[in-house]
């Protein structure tokens, strides 16, 4: 009689799964890859912030556009790769681009307000890319807080803003991602920030990593995805490449974090009008340019419920709403923000003959 094996033993390529855990190894032993920045200059610095232009190869369009992003991240997510740059492909499609990089403040910095950040950082390093240009008008492209600043922005300045894209954009903090607890125990002031801004005059780095982190419940998913696909190269330089931004955290200054938590996330000021910006009571409905809102449909850190109704609070007639299929870090990570944005874009901005 004929003896049946019990035991169903699947075949396994030893070759392969060493060369899979000897990538791994490398990925999480190697130093951090370096980010080489589409061609660049410098055309306005002040404190630990600079204005960069990236010229386009081939301009297509007299109006530039302009990059706002986050005060709590590091701005090169919008150019961390050749191929995945939302800058190197928006200057390939003909604009031309200017790009603030915040910096990472230091304790001089300490008393930085929104205000500050607004109307002497982001209003002027606007003008400068105007004058730089010689361009008559400008798109302002705001992404995440960079796009907060950016609606408020618009909504107090004369300067020409021809077209507003907010993506990812937190506008109304009522509902966010984060724990019930937290959330009502901030609302009711028992969770208190102020004292630990105090403390430390500028948020450390490794604090807001954290914060970031626990937002997204310490997603372990990245780090699945990199055992599950090291074998293919261009993802695990991605990977590579987001673990270093996402590592690679900013510091914050104690005062626009307490105003940003106090007025934003606690009082919800921006939405019900009450927000103010150098004395001057900061109204959404003065935003009368053509406006794009974008949301990523998998966005793990702001809810589709905090950017949709700022469609509501401004004024303009020549306002779309595009849901995009990403997470919030990916649409940057991959360079498909740059693609979602040229379409609309490029038939409001000046063509050149």
């Amino acid at each position: 009689m004929a003896v049946k094996s019990l035991i169903n033993i699947p075949f396994v390529n030893l070759e392969s799964e060493q060369k899979r855990w000897n990538t791994i190894y490398k990925v999480l032993s190697e130093p951090k890859p370096d980010i080489i920045p589409t061609p660049r200059k410098a055309v306005w610095k002040k404190g630990k912030s600079v204005l960069w232009h990236h010229p386009a190869p081939e301009k297509k369009y007299s109006t530039p556009l302009f990059l706002v992003y986050s005060l709590l991240n590091k701005a090169y997510i919008l150019d961390i790769s050749e191929e995945g740059s939302v800058v190197g492909n928006l200057t390939k499609q003909g604009y031309d681009v200017y790009l603030l990089d915040w910096g990472s403040p230091g304790l001089e910095d300490k008393d930085l307000t929104l205000d500050n950040y607004i109307t002497d950082y982001l209003e002027v390093a606007v003008k400068r890319a105007l004058r730089h240009s010689g361009a008559k008008d400008i798109s302002l492209v705001g992404y995440c807080i960079g796009g907060t600043l950016s609606a408020i922005l618009a909504s107090i300045t004369d300067l020409p803003i021809k077209n507003l894209v907010l993506a990812a954009v937190p506008i109304d903090y009522s509902n966010f991602i984060v724990p019930n607890k937290w959330v009502k125990a901030l609302q009711e002031g028992t969770l208190n920030l102020d004292r630990f801004a105090d403390a430390y005059e500028v948020i450390p780095s490794e604090f807001l990593y954290a914060i970031f982190m626990a937002l997204q419940g310490f997603n372990i998913g990245p780090t699945i995805n990199l055992v599950s696909r090291a074998h293919d190269e261009k993802y695990v330089d991605k990977w590579r490449r987001m673990d270093k931004w996402m590592k690679d955290a900013v510091t914050f200054s104690g005062a626009a974090f307490k105003q940003m938590f106090n007025d934003f996330y606690k009082e919800n000021k921006l939405v019900k009008g009450e927000f103010k910006i150098g004395g001057q009571r900061v109204d959404l409905t003065n935003i009368n340019c053509s406006t794009l809102v974008i949301t990523s449909i998998r966005d793990e850190l702001v809810l589709e419920s905090q950017s949709l109704p700022v469609m509501d609070l401004i004024s303009s007639v020549d306002k779309t709403y595009q849901p995009v299929e990403a997470g919030h870090v990916s649409l940057c990570l991959t360079g498909k923000f740059a693609f979602a944005i040229d379409p609309w874009l490029s038939t409001r901005s000046t063509r050149l003959i």
